[in-house]
């Protein structure tokens, strides 16, 4: 397993104070970071660390079957030129603001389109699973306020009535 920090990367889906839900079955901790083409030291590293990981392990492992995958092949927003990156983990990860003082979700500082630095690290499965290449969140920690993805909340309090008081 390696260890890396990713840094000024973009959150999307953040489940970071409670684990995910995914058909009704509780999942993990999780995040998906969105690095930009055109931070080529970040990419050219995490490149390097795969490529030796499964060297390593002797195995190769097919594209679609990686943590990291090209935003351009996806059409959710704010994907293009970018890279993805999921990790996830069973544990809690560690999650600071800027001070390094903990978040909670009660802070509402972490949305998807923020920007923040995350502690990540690889590992290979190659087991009666499949073989992939896998990501554990460890930690993040908040830097800087983004566009947010998506429309947000909607105020839909004009779509109701007046009610008189009984």
């Amino acid at each position: 397993m390696t260890k890396i920090l990713l840094k000024n990367v973009r959150l999307s889906f953040p489940s970071l104070f409670q684990r995910s839900v995914f058909d009704g079955k509780e999942g993990k901790y999780e995040a998906t970071l969105l690095i930009d083409k055109k931070d080529q030291k970040t990419i050219n590293e995490l490149g390097e660390i795969s490529n030796l990981l499964m060297e390593k392990a002797k195995i190769k492992i097919p594209k679609d079957k990686h943590c990291i995958k090209d935003g351009d092949d996806s059409d959710i927003e704010g994907y293009a030129g970018n890279y993805s990156f999921k990790a996830a983990n069973i544990k809690r990860p560690t999650v600071i603001d800027r001070d390094k003082t903990p978040l909670t979700a009660d802070d509402e500082k972490l949305y998807p389109g923020c920007y923040v630095n995350a502690v990540v690290e690889f590992w290979i499965q190659n087991n009666a699973y499949g073989k992939r290449l896998n990501a554990n969140l460890h930690g993040v920690q908040f830097v800087k306020d983004g566009e947010a993805f998506g429309n947000g909340l909607i105020d839909v309090t004009g779509d109701f009535d007046d009610l008189d008081d009984l």
